[in-house]
């Protein structure tokens, strides 16, 4: 993404006509009146007729009502039973033009948005017509249920709008007429997203609407304002329904309004929201972190306040809220998942695993005893104080108004302790006594341990001792003394679910209600005389979380406001205009901010705009999608799944001591290290748990990416990074932006470091030792192999067992045969003659096929040597000899014939049967498919030179493969004299270093080694043999890469002394590094296994130079703040609507662009994929605060 220009369009020219088709459809709810073509006028005219048709059928029972032809309720039922039949015919008329049509296939023109959009028109009753007029629904079932509602909502429409209901509300002819004439719009309007053309709503949810939920939304809300007016029918005498009718009245006729700003959430997103509303304020519950699990604890809970409205006894009430409060606020599905887990494998678990099953189930016991004891504690302290404990009104002296005193102090103490913990206090003043400077693990933890001793008591305080002064003071309370009613149900069950389910909150509630309490005692106010004190305590809880929301849409709005006309870079020739108007119309602003926060709907800003809407109301996720279930997975994806495990355990630290400030659902923080982005979201607060989702964010270093990314880094630096010298308690400069830095967390993960190889890759003398260390490398790991691999009994073995093996050699030790210039010319004119390093990002080579299968060797059962001079040979596997086939793979070359061409030779070596020289040398032998020849003998006699025999037989003499250390010695020595053992290795490792380096022994360039390096080998006759045996191709790519590490290790930190260094260099690759390319899918293994060391070698284009890659596995400090919640809200209900409404997806496009201050492309892409683009996403994880 580019930096562009703010005065960018909004929209561009296709995406503004295409808005402005349909926002007017979305008005007047799916009629299709601006069309992007010339359509005949039929068209408009049977849409508006469609349009008036139940305002005809409701105004014919309207006009018998008023004639007094007909009862109010009998001309409702007549003007809904012609709906009905209507609305039935409607269908029928779609569903039968469907079935109709023919699918006819169309030829693509260039235009294919116009292709699509287009409609071609034969008559106005025509096919083509119906299907533009009346799409018709997908499911049968759909379509009878939206009949009968269509035919039951214009029936009560009939009787919600008749003139003389209205006139009787109001007495005001005048308003009447307009009541009426806009009511019928509304209800048109209803009708026709029902039956007719459901238009897209500027509120959506979902992505996709599968079940045609959509339809439903409009008449759900008319429906809501018809039951209003049905219930002050039958229940005349109570003035606050008459009033609440006559405002729903005017409201009716706004609703058009409301639905087309996006105000009114959809039936989906209303009913999480209100279960996510109902059960965090009426119930003591707290948002959840699937549907499911919100689902069934509100059915829980309701439940549970519904059932304690019926026990008889006072002291059962107590014991019975105390109890299912307590058990209600724990993760009991976690606990009970962890437990079935268990039980299952200690049944079918194994003895192996029989340990580690029985410490996790002690530890779930412990736990579990832990919630038991506590449960007990609280049972018999609710239950002993409520019945001995004398009952009085509150004052400065009744036991009920000490218990507040204590808990006047316990939050105090406990505001101080948290506050410490934190590196700032209230967002604004840095912490003197938070670590100055943290930049290493070890300082931070040595500077920080202080704040844990202190947090570790906050910890007690809360968890132990506040919940218990909370259940005290509850039970002490004279509300429950006598018969309860309703109110004492709902408000008793609520406050003491949230002594355990937020104690925080529950404790500054409680200290709210008693310092109230005892200012106004002995008054006669409202809240002494008809409240109960569970009432006050649900009242003081929904204004603190709407105060504290209204707060932070407020900075939102203003700190939006500052940076549109601060920042030059964001600001655009409307911005003037908007900040006068935003200042001029201030009072409506703060009003549309204050319905937003009555609603708990985000505060959404046009185009991220200072331009404030009221966003429709969600559940506090604001995505409906399972958490954690899609992620934009890429490459980079696995380091955040490496690190979330240890970050886990890092953020159960830091919210149990308090440095994360007040963890509630809906609570956004942000995690950055190097340049990884790290967002998390608080899903759900219970007792002594915490659910949290995870996600990644790229790690693509785009232009608005870096913008945001570089203000991030400023931000932490100025709170964690701070000198010595400087004031004890500074402010935060940061302040406006909505991220506040609260505390560094040790995680586990790999820091990434990116090296310049200048001057080592390219050094003609590391290159000359290069060529050396790879025949090395290739020993040790070829020897390290066979030692390691399984031995064959039947390969190398007789049957008699004293005897040593008959094994087929290459003839390195035979009479030097006669060399054809061919064989040099052509193997060199084969390899890389055309194959140069001036661009090392030319096309790979294309790597020859079809060539005949190379001579394979096989092992010879005890045998006659062949005759010299014959033709003849025993065939593997026959008892019988015979004449060999020309073709054969096994024919024995003859020395002293004449040279053959190259192109109709067919063997190449000639191959005795030789005996191994020790009898435990087949421990170490190389397997047998790997013997076969492929070079010219003269080549590899003369190569075999380049063998390190002297470390051949060192590493030998290093192994450790047997059992008896007493005779191991003596073992090795006997085999590292095997001759026989030692040509095999000559030749396998030779052959290697060829198809690696080529036969011409030149010295590689820094480009040849970056291609060899990515497994980009030329072609050669030697590198179809290697390709051939998977497992050596790959042993030999390993130790090339070794190799490679080795040169810039000798570079950077010295030469190897001797043998015994370059073993332990060597062994320290194998077991701690993983060498190879980041594409590899074995990279991702190992980082997932945490490999200590990670590298890989690479190209910088722009800047010409090769590079080196290392990623370390250690403990490092991620630097953690809080995001302002609501401007997180704000910007992704924007998100939502410019994507899914506006469908204004451009890559490019002005509210997607870095906005510093906001985070406004992070924030962009930590949102729910398709809208969003994170990289990983975690399931819920659940974390212990205990």
């Amino acid at each position: 993404m580019t930096r562009m220009s703010p005065d960018v369009p909004l929209l561009n020219d296709y995406k503004q006509d295409f808005f402005l088709k349909r926002f007017p459809q979305t008005v007047l709810g799916g009629p299709r009146l601006k069309l992007g073509y010339c359509a005949p006028s039929y068209i408009y005219v049977n849409q508006i007729i469609l349009f008036l048709m139940p305002w005809v059928l409701g105004g014919t029972g309207t006009l018998l009502y008023q004639l007094g032809i007909l009862e109010d309720y009998y001309a409702a039922a007549l003007s809904g039973g012609l709906m009905l039949l209507t609305a039935f015919v409607i269908q029928f008329t779609s569903l039968y033009a469907r079935n109709k049509s023919v699918t006819v296939e169309r030829i693509l023109t260039t235009d294919i948005l116009a292709e699509e959009d287009e409609h071609e028109f034969t008559s106005c009753a025509g096919v083509e017509t119906i299907k533009f007029l009346i799409p018709g629904k997908k499911y049968i079932a759909n379509m009878v249920f939206h009949c009968v509602l269509a035919g039951l909502l214009c029936g009560l429409g009939t009787w919600y709008l008749l003139p003389n209901r209205i006139t009787l509300l109001y007495g005001n002819l005048g308003g009447t007429v307009l009541l009426f004439f806009f009511g019928w719009m509304t209800l048109c309007i209803g009708e026709y997203s029902l039956i007719v053309n459901t238009a897209t709503e500027t509120a959506t949810f979902q992505t996709q609407d599968t079940y045609e939920i959509t339809p439903l939304m409009r008449p759900l809300y008319i429906f809501f304002f018809v039951s209003v007016d049905l219930t002050h029918r039958f229940m005349v005498n109570i003035p606050a329904l008459e009033q609440m009718n006559q405002i729903l009245h005017i409201l009716f006729i706004f609703l058009p309004f409301l639905w087309a700003l996006g105000t009114l959430p959809p039936p989906d997103a209303f009913f999480l929201w209100a279960m996510e509303q109902v059960l965090e304020f009426g119930l003591g519950g707290s948002p959840m972190s699937t549907h499911l699990r919100l689902l069934v604890m509100f059915i829980i809970s309701a439940g549970t306040s519904f059932t304690s409205y019926f026990i008889p006894s006072t002291v059962g009430v107590v014991l019975f809220m105390t109890g299912l409060g307590f058990l209600l606020s724990l993760n009991l599905s976690e606990m009970a998942f962890v437990f079935k887990h268990n039980v299952t494998r200690h049944r079918v678990g194994t003895k192996s695993n029989a340990l580690s099953s029985h410490s996790e189930k002690q530890f779930t016991w412990k736990e579990c005893l832990f919630y038991i004891i506590i449960l007990v504690l609280a049972l018999l302290e609710a239950s002993l104080l409520h019945y001995f404990a004398g009952f009085s009104q509150i004052s400065k002296s009744s036991p009920q108004a000490i218990v507040g005193y204590i808990l006047m102090i316990l939050l105090i103490i406990l505001w101080i302790l948290g506050e410490i913990q934190s590196v700032f206090i209230f967002g604004i003043i840095r912490n003197p006594f938070y670590p100055k400077d943290v930049q290493t693990v070890t300082v931070f933890l040595e500077k920080q341990t202080r704040l844990m001793k202190i947090g570790v008591v906050r910890r007690i305080l809360l968890t132990l001792v506040s919940p218990f002064a909370l259940i005290a003071f509850l039970s002490l309370d004279s509300s429950l003394q006598g018969l309860h009613s309703v109110s004492v149900s709902i408000g008793f069950t609520r406050a003491f679910r949230l002594v355990w389910q937020n104690t925080e909150n529950a404790l500054l509630e409680t200290v709210i209600v008693s310092v109230v309490q005892l200012l106004i005692f002995g008054t006669d106010l409202w809240w002494n005389r008809s409240l109960d004190t569970g009432i006050r305590l649900l009242l003081v809880g929904l204004i603190r979380d709407r105060l504290i929301q209204f707060i932070s849409k407020l900075k939102f709005a203003v700190t939006l406001l500052w940076v549109s006309w601060m920042e030059k870079k964001q600001r655009r020739k409307s911005t003037t205009t908007l900040c006068l108007l935003n200042i001029v119309f201030s009072p409506f602003v703060l009003l549309f901010i204050v319905f937003s926060t009555l609603l708990s709907s985000p505060l959404f800003p046009l185009f991220t705009l200072p331009v404030f809407l009221v966003g429709f109301p969600r559940p506090t996720r604001s995505w409906p999608g399972v958490v954690g279930s899609a992620a934009c997975v890429c490459a980079d994806s696995v380091y955040y799944y490496q690190m979330v495990p240890s970050l886990a355990v890092a953020l159960q630290s830091a919210m149990t001591a308090g440095s994360l400030g007040l963890i509630l659902p809906g609570s956004h923080f942000l995690g950055r290290f190097q340049d990884r982005l790290i967002w998390i979201i608080i899903l759900e607060r219970g007792c002594t748990y915490c659910c949290i989702n995870i996600k990644g964010l790229e790690l693509q270093e785009t232009s608005c990416h870096t913008a945001e990314a570089r203000r991030v880094d400023e931000v932490f630096e100025g709170a964690f990074e701070q000198e010595e010298y400087r004031r004890i308690c500074s402010f935060n400069e940061h302040f406006g932006n909505i991220l506040t830095p609260c505390t560094v967390l040790p995680v586990k993960l790999y820091s990434d470091a990116r090296n310049v190889l200048s001057g080592i890759i390219d050094s003609h003398e590391n290159l000359k030792e290069f060529k050396g260390d790879l025949v090395k490398v290739l020993v040790w790991l070829l020897v390290r192999y066979c030692s390691k691999r399984p031995s064959k009994q039947n390969v190398h073995k007789t049957d008699n067992k004293g005897k040593p093996s008959l094994i087929i050699t290459p003839a390195l030790n035979t009479s030097p045969q006669p060399q054809c210039p061919e064989d040099t010319d052509s193997l060199n004119s084969e390899t890389f003659e055309d194959w140069s390093d001036d661009n090392i990002f030319d096309d790979e080579p294309t790597i020859k096929k079809g060539k005949e299968e190379k001579d394979q060797l096989k092992v010879f059962p005890a045998t006659n040597l062949p005759i010299p001079g014959s033709v003849e040979s025993q065939r593997v596997g026959e008892q019988s000899t015979g004449a060999v086939p020309e073709n054969s793979l096994y024919e024995a070359v003859i020395l002293g014939y004449p040279a053959i061409d190259k192109g109709k030779q067919e063997g190449m070596a000639y191959i005795p049967l030789m005996e191994l020289g020790c009898s435990h040398s087949h421990l170490l032998s190389i397997p047998a498919e790997w013997g076969s020849n492929c070079l010219p003998n003269s080549k590899i006699k003369e190569m075999s030179s380049l063998f390190p025999e002297d470390w051949y037989q060192f590493v030998l003499r290093q192994l450790e493969c047997f059992h008896s250390e007493e005779k191991a010695s003596g073992v090795l020595e006997e085999i590292a004299n095997d001759k026989v053992l030692k040509d095999f290795y000559v030749h396998t490792v030779m052959t290697c270093y060829f198809s690696l380096l080529g036969t011409d022994n030149m010295t590689p360039s820094p480009g040849y080694i970056l291609r060899v390096y990515n497994s980009v080998l030329p072609w050669s006759v030697a590198l179809d043999w290697l390709t051939e045996k998977t497992e050596l191709f790959q042993l030999a790519l390993k130790a090339f890469r070794y190799t490679v590490k080795l040169m810039i290790d000798k570079a950077s930190l010295g030469p190897i002394e001797d043998f015994r260094e370059l073993i332990n260099c060597l062994d320290e690759y194998e077991s701690d590094w993983y060498v190879g390319l980041v594409s590899d899918e074995k990279w991702k293994e190992a980082v997932l296994e945490e490999k200590p060391y990670l590298f890989s070698l690479g190209y910088e284009p722009n800047m010409g130079v090769y590079t080196g890659r290392v990623l370390t596995l250690q403990e490092l400090l991620i630097q953690v703040g809080k995001l302002n919640a609501e401007a997180v809200r704000g910007q992704w209900a924007n998100l939502s609507w410019e994507l899914l409404y506006a469908t204004n997806d451009d890559e490019e496009r002005y509210s997607i662009q870095a906005q510093p201050l906001l985070l406004r492309n992070l924030t962009v892409q930590a949102a729910d994929p398709p809208l969003g683009y994170p990289i990983y996403s975690s399931k819920p994880l659940h974390i212990h605060l205990y």
